[in-house]
């Protein structure tokens, strides 16, 4: 008994020794769910995942520069798959992860009707979006008011956010009375968790499809394959759904 009792021991020992980390460039729309899936990856594996957030956009121009990422979890499709034919991402390692939606939301409640008709009204000063350049949510929202021929008249009273999460403080702190957000980031255990929104209709704008993939610098961090066969996983999904995400 003494034995096995020191032959696990050991085992546990050496398992600690391999756990390492891996540096993450994450999309500012999924910070919320990716810290919770962090921690239990930690839990789960002895492996800790480096959490940097922030724009989809920003993060290309940085990889291609040289930053130590070795994961990119992106906002959309197409970054990630223009960094794999550049041969900044591992072949084959690409997948979407989630499939976000966008949210006219506001922080106070019953401002933001249940089909959006607040925005023909325009009885605002502000609205918020994220820089559409960089960020696909940012892009989606364009899409969205040019699908309802209202960019023209309300492109005057645009605030913008350098990414989603800038774009969601503006609206928080009172500086814009609503504006275009991710849904993840109001939405929780089913329900809206604060103010009042409008869930865009997915045929306003083209399908925000996120997709992960391990980076040039993460080719040979074991640590990177395994975060990303984490977010296969049940439990990874069960966080992304319960933040408002569809899954493929």
């Amino acid at each position: 008994m003494k034995r096995l009792s020191a032959l696990f021991i050991s085992c546990l020992a050496a398992g600690s020794l391999q756990a390492g980390e891996v540096q993450v460039a994450v999309a500012a729309n999924f910070t919320g769910p990716m810290q919770h899936i962090a921690a239990e990856f930690e839990k789960d594996s002895g492996h800790k995942a480096v959490l940097s957030f922030g724009a989809t956009g920003k993060f290309y121009a940085q990889i291609v520069n040289g930053a130590p990422f070795e994961v990119f979890l992106a906002a959309d499709d197409t970054t990630p798959a223009k960094l794999e034919k550049e041969n900044n991402a591992v072949a084959g390692s690409r997948f979407t992860y989630a499939v976000g939606k966008l949210v006219l939301w506001s922080a106070t409640p019953d401002f933001v009707d249940a089909r959006g008709e607040v925005l023909k009204g325009g009885n605002f000063k502000h609205l918020s979006i994220a820089n559409p350049k960089t960020a696909p949510y940012g892009a989606a929202a364009i899409e969205t008011l040019q699908k309802l021929n209202a960019l023209e008249a309300l492109q005057p009273k645009f605030v913008q956010g350098e990414n989603i999460s800038q774009a969601l403080q503006f609206i928080s702190t009172g500086n814009a009375e609503l504006g275009f957000v991710a849904l993840s980031q109001v939405f929780k255990d089913g329900k809206i968790t604060s103010g009042s929104a409008w869930i865009v209709p997915g045929n306003l704008h083209e399908p925000i499809h996120q997709d992960a993939a391990i980076l040039a610098k993460g080719k040979d961090n074991p640590v990177a394959g395994a975060l990303l066969a984490y977010l296969k996983g049940d439990k990874a999904r069960a966080i992304i759904k319960s933040f408002g995400y569809d899954l493929r």
